[in-house]
């Protein structure tokens, strides 16, 4: 099983274009949209109402913007790789350029809390980010993201 099994391939975004972050907000809301076919409008705003109790820029030039919504019948990952670093008002104030957007169903509970900090822990694999920046191809990232770590 793939470590990020809720990630699906058409779900990257190797070059994303944003001017600041709710331009990419927007832009994600947009491509998860066609995704799930849920609304865009409703993505953005629950997006946008988890930014405002504090900012999903976890530092080292990622974030992980995330919400919950009604009518999502399982958990759904997109990642994208921004063009040019933007300001998200990350913890260590540094610009991001590496966006995992995450959204679980509303009554999703513990298996929200969980997935997010699966997605946190293989962002922080030392060599990961790296290798993800070092590339602009979207099979290769998907690759990245889903495969397991070597066994140590």
């Amino acid at each position: 099983m793939p470590l990020l099994d809720f990630l699906d391939p058409q779900a990257v975004l190797p070059a994303l274009r944003a001017n600041g972050k709710k331009q990419a907000l927007q832009e994600l809301a947009s491509h998860a949209a066609r995704l799930t076919g849920l609304p865009g409008s409703a993505i953005y705003e629950a997006l946008l109402q988890r930014e405002r109790l504090g900012s999903t820029g976890i530092g080292e030039g990622i974030a992980i913007p995330h919400g919950k919504l009604p009518g999502l019948t399982r958990i759904f990952g997109l990642v994208a790789r921004l063009d040019k670093p933007i300001d998200f008002e990350a913890l260590d104030g540094q610009p991001v350029d590496v966006l995992f957007l995450l959204l679980a169903p509303e009554g999703a509970g513990a298996d929200h809390l969980k997935a997010l900090a699966r997605v946190a822990r293989v962002l922080r694999e030392p060599g990961l980010i790296e290798r993800l920046r070092a590339t602009r191809d979207a099979t290769a990232i998907y690759a990245i993201m889903t495969e397991l770590p070597k066994a140590a």
